[in-house]
């Protein structure tokens, strides 16, 4: 049979549909089903598909078992996850994650400890947390291993959707939702702020004020002099930080931290599935 028409859905094009084993309802892909029903289809154990071509109805193969038709249903085709897809994204299946990804085999390596496919670039390069994919994304809350959109893994490791972390970024938003810890470089930042410090002096009875905090960044403690722009870390100067605790007594309260010259550092207070 001639195939003249391009088939699938809005998620994939494919030239059969699944026969879901859960509700014994026909849906061109995992997606369009979950977005129709009150569960979740698992595509692993769809036994049966539709052949969009000829109608016919058969066991999951590569192409329709229909003697008049022998479509192959999709250029790329995984039993195992039985995914169907025209589209040529790269796909290639991986064992440890139990599904398809996209982007090339070539250009990724799994993560035993972080339980997820990541570029090759981050080999040695990124902060390990335990089956850190297998969680949702902190923003959308939507899960982060089987998701079809692209991951991203900040500094500290927490994984968070790629699209998500970039609207945080438009919002102003630079910490990890989870940790607090910066998903990028700040330093211009922290020194625009050590500028606005510098001309922003505190009235009199503030201008001695001493506060303690500790560094979402770096995670270490200082006690620093007080001001309303900021309370810069005096480790690593940063001003992700927050005030862990009041002077403790009237003495301490008016002493100073051991650098006061005025330079600024006595100012105070980041894969895809298919």
């Amino acid at each position: 049979m001639e195939e003249t028409e391009d088939v699938g859905c809005q998620h994939y094009k494919r030239k059969c549909a699944l026969v879901s084993p859960c509700c014994k309802k026909v849906y061109t892909c995992r997606v369009c089903h979950d977005d129709q029903e009150n569960h979740q289809l698992v595509r692993q154990e769809v036994q049966e598909i539709k052949c969009l071509i000829c109608e016919k109805v058969q066991k999951v193969a590569r192409m329709c078992q229909n003697e008049d038709c022998t479509t192959v249903f999709g250029k790329y085709f995984c039993e195992k996850c039985r995914l169907y897809d025209d589209d040529n994204k790269k796909q290639f299946h991986c064992d440890k994650c139990g599904l398809c990804r996209v982007g090339g085999e070539e250009n990724y390596f799994h993560c035993d400890t972080c339980g997820v496919c990541l570029a090759k670039e981050l080999r040695n390069a990124h902060k390990c947390i335990e089956q850190a994919s297998r969680s949702n994304c902190a923003v959308c809350l939507e899960d982060l291993h089987t998701s079809r959109i692209a991951a991203h893994i900040p500094p500290c490791g927490h994984l968070i959707h790629y699209a998500c972390f970039k609207e945080m970024l438009k919002t102003g938003n630079y910490a990890c939702p989870t940790c607090n810890h910066s998903m990028v470089k700040m330093d211009n930042v922290w020194d625009h702020i050590d500028e606005e410090i510098a001309n922003t002096p505190m009235p009199d009875e503030y201008k001695d004020y001493i506060v303690h905090i500790l560094c979402r960044d770096c995670h270490k403690e200082s006690a620093v002099l007080f001001h309303v722009l900021g309370l810069k870390c005096q480790e690593c100067g940063s001003y992700n930080t927050c005030r862990t605790a009041e002077p403790q007594n009237e003495e301490e309260n008016n002493s100073k931290p051991a650098n006061t010259d005025g330079s600024g550092d006595s100012a105070s207070g980041t894969t895809s599935t298919s």
